[in-house]
């Protein structure tokens, strides 16, 4: 296989860009919008509609026709993205008002209209560089955030004006904190009223966390960039809720924070405000309802784990009945629940909640740890599987249409699927996709490997005739996501690796999701050891089906929890790993942030031992295996820090490495050919000709 693959890899964001993505229907379910980029090496989005009812797609707003080219993005935007692990440039975001009226997007941190009448799109004059600007249910308003001041502007342009005003440069208001955006899948900071009228504002004080530096050593002339940081053992950011009037009046909202330090999330439906606390040991997971006008709260749920809470996206929810939607973890299943009553039966492990349509429950769930399925749930007819093809599907509904996002070892695709009821309204349509092919495609074997049945892919060379292959490990290991499922997006790497003549061998082993709570708890307190014996494992359990496969030469591959991984085969079982490349990886557990780390380690500060038993600068001297490291200079989510001290400590016990730094690289896959540097690396340490 020619080495200009990676490069188109790295071009195309591993074959997305052109696909359809932050899909949403009108209330009304009859139109469908999203972005997407106009090709497969295109990173612009375009805002486009579907019209169900014609299927005729319609572009509303495409970023080059407004003269609008994003140049560097600010350091606000810039963190956004990459908490959102976005790529993409153009449209970031919209928001429309209920009755559809308008659409507010942000271009190159400036804000647009989309007026859907007149179908003309005008810059609205709003403070810039702006983020999160979001259009008032009654679309007479944009909120929307500049320089940590939540502001709000009219959709005419008018009255722009400060609502929230930060009282020091360490404190915003409207944005998520590190922690939150990082670990807790909230990327909001401001949530508005059903009826326009207010919002719910986060207050962050960012005063007590420590403050972290990176530079660009390729420009020395610039000052180190600073930021918040809140590793491990240390102070988080002091968040509070406010309630505003657009007017400017205000309610704090009173949680009683000296035991719950966590804001999980906030929702504002019809039948009024909510929010999840969590304390800061992530032992209690808390839901309670707010009164906007006094501030007061009153405790509708509450999950309690002694090790940990597990928070899953889009939780809670009402239905139109007003019934709390949310999960429960009972033995082994997560069930999800209303009322606090388990309506899923065992075994079927809830993902995600997608949302509520009158009476019936959207959400993603699986018996098989492979697939991810989409579920419907309502009083009537219980719970329903709604997709059938092995995959990884999610999806949104309203007023009884359907949008389904299915990746499967096929491909991708998302089609749309309506009840009737319109005239004329076709009962399925497929969104465009105008994504580039791979030239490279694919072959997986899911396999269930040992008596703990790991699930595990394992990809051949095209053409393999039974011939010996040296061994390539290519997993992630950490609890964040599955590496070993239906979805061919996970492996054009690992196949471009195998084509060039390894088996390569991709297992999730405990601890990573889609297995029930016992599964992903097991690791609470000691990661690496369950990690190495589950990979080992696998590795053995592939030889054992596979005899051809040369356990003399198996080198092993990954990035951020993977590249942690990578350097502990190396580092403690030099025995079974030959070789290893790691990428972005975690080397001393008390460098990365409190709500990630204190939920597996617990608090450093009242015992350090988990940290420092997990951690590899004490593993240095054991180093008997090549070692490449590679860390962009830019990450401030494991930060460069992570691999320079690992390095130092190599160099002070004399074992010979390699480091790769990439300058300007954040913790996002880079868009150039790392995998030929890494193929390179590989084949001169297990002495492949």
């Amino acid at each position: 296989m020619s080495a200009s693959y990676p490069t188109l890899l790295a071009r195309t964001q591993r074959f997305r860009l052109g696909r359809p993505q932050r899909l949403t229907l009108t209330p009304d379910g009859r139109r469908v919008f999203f972005l997407r980029s106009r090709g497969g090496e295109d990173p612009v989005r375009c805002l486009w509609q579907l019209d169900l009812e014609t299927g005729a797609e319609r572009l509303l707003a495409d970023p080059r026709a407004l003269g609008t080219t994003e140049t560097a993005p600010s350091a606000q935007e810039q963190a956004r993205r990459e908490r959102a692990r976005d790529q993409g440039s153009g449209v970031v975001a919209y928001s429309f008002d209920q009755e559809v009226r308008g659409i507010a997007c942000t271009v190159g941190e400036e804000l647009h209209l989309v007026g859907m009448r007149t179908g003309t799109v005008t810059r609205v004059p709003a403070r810039t560089p702006l983020t999160d600007a979001t259009m008032s249910p009654d679309g007479v308003r944009v909120a929307y955030v500049h320089d940590g001041e939540l502001r709000l502007i009219g959709t005419d342009g008018a009255d722009d004006r400060a609502l929230a005003t930060p009282e020091s440069p360490a404190v915003t208001y409207g944005l998520a904190e590190h922690v939150a955006a990082e670990s807790m899948e909230r990327h909001r900071g401001y949530w508005w009223s059903p009826a326009g009228d207010r919002l719910a504002v986060a207050r962050v004080d960012n005063g007590p966390v420590g403050v972290w530096y990176l530079s660009d050593p390729t420009s020395p002339q610039t000052p180190p960039a600073a930021h918040r940081y809140p590793a491990a053992g240390t102070d988080n950011a002091l968040v509070t809720l406010w309630v505003y009037g657009v007017g400017g009046d205000r309610v704090a909202v009173d949680f009683g924070w000296d035991d719950y330090e966590y804001l999980v999330d906030v929702v504002w439906d019809r039948h009024g405000l909510l929010a999840v606390l969590q304390n800061r040991p992530q032992t209690v997971l808390r839901t309670v309802a707010v009164d906007p006008g006094t501030g007061r709260v009153t405790t509708l749920a509450e999950s309690r784990d002694p090790a940990w809470t597990q928070i899953v996206p889009g939780v809670p929810v009402r239905t139109a009945a007003g019934a709390l939607v949310a999960t429960a973890d009972i033995g082994d299943t997560r069930h999800l629940t209303v009322d606090g009553k388990p309506v899923t039966p065992a075994g079927l492990q809830v993902f995600e909640v997608h949302g509520a349509d009158d009476e019936t429950v959207l959400f993603s769930a699986a018996d098989e740890p492979t697939e991810r399925h989409l579920w419907t749930w309502s009083p009537g007819a219980g719970p329903a599987r709604v997709t059938a093809a092995a995959g990884r599907h999610s999806g949104i509904r309203t007023a009884g249409t359907t949008v389904l996002s299915s990746a499967t070892l096929d491909g991708h695709a998302v089609t749309v699927t309506t009840a009737g009821g319109h005239a004329g309204r076709a009962a399925a349509r497929t969104v465009k996709d105008l994504s580039a092919t791979s030239p490279v495609v694919p072959l997986v074997n899911l396999l269930r490997i040992g008596e703990r049945e790991l699930r595990t892919a394992v990809l051949f060379p095209s053409g393999w005739q039974g011939e010996s292959l040296p061994v390539l490990m290519d997993p992630y290991g950490g609890p964040a996501m599955q590496r070993a499922v239906a979805d061919r997006d996970l492996y054009y790497a690992s196949q471009w690796f195998a084509d060039q003549g390894f088996a390569v061998i991709v297992s999730d082993g405990r601890g990573t999701p889609g297995r029930g709570p016992r599964w992903e708890r097991t690791i609470r307190g000691d990661r690496s050891a369950l990690l190495l014996e589950d990979q080992i494992a696998a590795l053995h359990g592939v030889a054992g089906q596979y005899p051809s496969l040369d356990l003399g030469r198996v080198a092993i591959r990954g990035w951020s929890a993977g590249g942690y991984l990578a350097a502990l085969a190396v580092l403690r079982r030099p025995d079974v790993f030959h070789a290893g490349v790691a990428g972005a990886p975690l080397t001393d557990m008390r460098l990365y942030d409190t709500h990630w780390q204190e939920r597996f380690f617990g608090d450093p500060r009242t015992d350090a031992g988990p940290y420092e038993n997990c951690s590899l600068i004490a593993d240095a001297p054991r180093l008997t295996r090549p070692l490449m490291l590679i860390h962009g200079l830019r990450d401030d989510n494991v930060y460069p820090a992570h691999t320079l001290r690992l390095s130092a400590a190599l160099l002070a016990a004399g074992r010979p490495h390699t480091v790769l730094p990439l300058p300007g690289g954040s913790h996002l896959p880079p868009g150039v050919d790392l995998l030929t540097q890494e193929l390179i690396f590989i084949r001169e340490a297990l002495a492949i000709a």
